[in-house]
Formats: structure tokens, sequence, C-alpha cells
């Protein structure tokens, strides 16, 4: 603990994302035991996901956000506001470029721009584009600990990242395990699980970066990025995880999720 300390606030934030990937391989490390994954299990891991983003993108990006306005002297509510939907903005515009498919869909219904790309690729890019916001959430709270505002602090940063990662195990073994009952091998499923998580690393050095080259976007960023969040869950997390009708599950999942987000955010912030 003391070594992580003593580095900087971005290798900090690169530290905690390779966390996150890793949890993610874990997750995608579960195709070696599994072949199949019962729906209303998946639904629930979807839901869990879910509500784990909400929490976070409310206890540990806005709520931080509005703080730091409101002590700024500005409109509190404002670079809210704007990077809320900036960030759901930009989520939007990936979502009709990339080309992906969601889980449980035919080939015919993949979105983002016409490809040739093999099925599981496409597969793989869907649940990426979930870890881009992760990512860059993680950066942000780690580069925002380079001002020493109150409302940031290093356990806070560290129970986000614990949070993502929890969330990203079950994403693991959501994206792996489909994949060989596509009919890939357990070595080729679990090298494009743990491959959608890679992107994290690279969006929380990112936003780390940022945020520390320039103070007065950290709200802006902090919103930015739970716009995205919230983006990835009202587009794909939730509808996901109801495509088989067992609302129930999905449901608990969501509030199991945010309630963990919220213990490790309120009780270690």
């Amino acid at each position: 603990m003391e070594f992580f300390l003593s580095l900087t606030h971005i290798q900090q934030a690169l530290i905690a994302t390779l966390f996150t990937w890793f949890v993610t391989a874990l997750g995608a490390a579960m195709v070696f035991f599994f072949k199949e994954i019962e729906r209303h299990i998946l639904d629930g891991m979807l839901g869990f996901a879910a509500g784990v983003m909400i929490a976070a993108s409310f206890w540990s990006l806005l709520a931080p956000a509005i703080e730091m306005s409101e002590q700024s002297g500005g409109i509190s509510w404002l670079p809210a506001v704007i990077g809320f939907l900036g960030g759901g903005f930009f989520l939007w515009i990936i979502d009709k470029t990339l080309p992906h498919l969601h889980m449980g869909l035919p080939m015919t219904q993949a979105e983002g721009i016409k490809t040739s790309w093999h099925r599981s690729i496409l597969l793989v890019l869907a649940i990426t584009l979930h870890n881009i916001p992760e990512g860059l959430a993680v950066g942000v709270a780690f580069g925002a600990l380079q001002y020493n505002i109150p409302a940031f602090t290093t356990t806070g940063a560290i129970a986000l990242a614990i949070g993502i990662g929890l969330q990203n195990f079950p994403e693991g073994a959501a994206v792996s395990i489909p994949l060989r009952r596509e009919g890939l091998s357990r070595r080729k499923s679990f090298m494009y699980g743990q491959a959608s998580g890679l992107v994290e690393p690279i969006a929380g050095v990112l936003g780390a970066t940022l945020v520390v080259l320039a103070k007065p976007i950290l709200p802006y960023a902090l919103s930015f990025a739970a716009g995205a969040m919230i983006y990835v869950v009202i587009e794909e997390l939730i509808p996901e995880s109801q495509q088989n009708k067992d609302t129930d599950t999905a449901t608990i999942g969501a509030m199991l999720g945010f309630a963990v987000m919220m213990f490790l955010d309120v009780a270690l912030g």
C-alpha cells in the first residue's frame, strides 16, 4: 500500500484499471470450467453490473462533481448537467459507429457501421463498450486526488476500482462462456473475453492525465464518466438482462449491485 501511495496519480490510475482488467480476465477464465451459463444467472450478473454502475455514477462521480462546483462558487448543477449529457452523447456516437452485437441477437441486428467481421468479434466489442466509461471513471477518480479536494480521497478512488472490478468478473464470464457456446475453443473464448477489458487501462490513464493537466475540467470529467455509464446501463445492460423476461432475477441483481457499490463508496470513501 505504501508503494502504491508513493506513485503518481496517473500511475495509480493505471494500476487500478489493470486490476479491473485482471478481474475481467478472472471472470473470462470461468470458460475453462463451464461451457454453459444459465440464463437466469446471466440476467442476475447483468443486473448486478447495472446496479454497481448506477451507484458509482452518483456516489463516486456526480455527487463529488456537484460538491466541487459549489465550493468553487460556480453554478453547482451546471458542470454536472453538461458533463452528464456529454458523456451520454459520446457513448451514443460510439454506439452508432462501432460495429457490435448484443448477446442473444442474430447477426441481422448488429449495430454500428456495417462490417463483415465475425460474430464473435462483434460480441466482444459490445462488452468493450461497457468498459470504456468504467475505465474512464476510475482514471478520473484517481486524477482528482492531484488537487487535495476533500470530496476526493484515495480510499474513495480505491473503493470505486473495487466496485468496478466486482462487476467486471461476471462481465468477463458473460463474454467468454457465450463465445464457447458459439463454437470457439476455450482458449480463444478466454482470450476474447479478457481482451474486452483491455480498454479500461487505456481509458483510465487518459482520464487521469486530462484531469491532472487541467483542474477546471474535473467536475465535467466526473459527470462525463457518469453520463457514459448511465447510457450503457439504460441502452444495454438493463434491456439485455430482461431479454428472457426474468425480470425478478435481473432486478434483484441490480439492487444488490447498487447496495454493494453504495457500501463501498460510503464506508470506504
